[in-house]
C-alpha cells in the first residue's frame, strides 16, 4: 500500500509511516529497521484522532508534530478555542 498507494518506499530507514483506519480512535505504525519492520499500534482512551483521507491530504510530520500527534491533537491544524473575556465586577 505504501508503494503502490502513495509511491513512497516503505524500506526507507528512518521513515516512520503512520495509518489510521475507520476507527479514527486507532494508529499503526510501521518502521523499517533494515533487518525487519516495526509495528505500533496506539489507541486512545478517549476522542479520535483527526487524520487525513486521501493520499493528496498525506502529510510529513516533524518530530514536535508527532508527539502533538500521539497526545490526540491535530499537528496540520491545530485549532484553538477562543476564550470569552470574564466579566470582572
Amino acid at each position: 500500500m505504501i508503494g503502490t498507494k502513495y509511491d513512497l518506499n516503505p524500506f526507507e530507514k528512518d521513515v516512520f509511516f503512520l495509518f489510521c483506519g475507520c476507527r479514527t480512535d486507532r494508529l499503526k505504525g510501521l518502521l523499517w529497521e533494515g533487518t525487519g519492520f516495526l509495528l505500533l499500534y496506539k489507541r486512545l482512551k478517549d476522542g479520535a484522532f483527526s487524520w487525513p483521507r486521501t493520499p493528496e491530504e498525506a502529510a510529513e510530520l516533524t518530530r514536535s508534530q508527532y508527539q502533538m500527534l500521539m497526545q490526540g491533537l491535530n499537528p496540520i491544524d491545530p485549532k484553538i478555542k477562543e476564550i470569552n473575556p470574564c466579566k470582572v465586577l
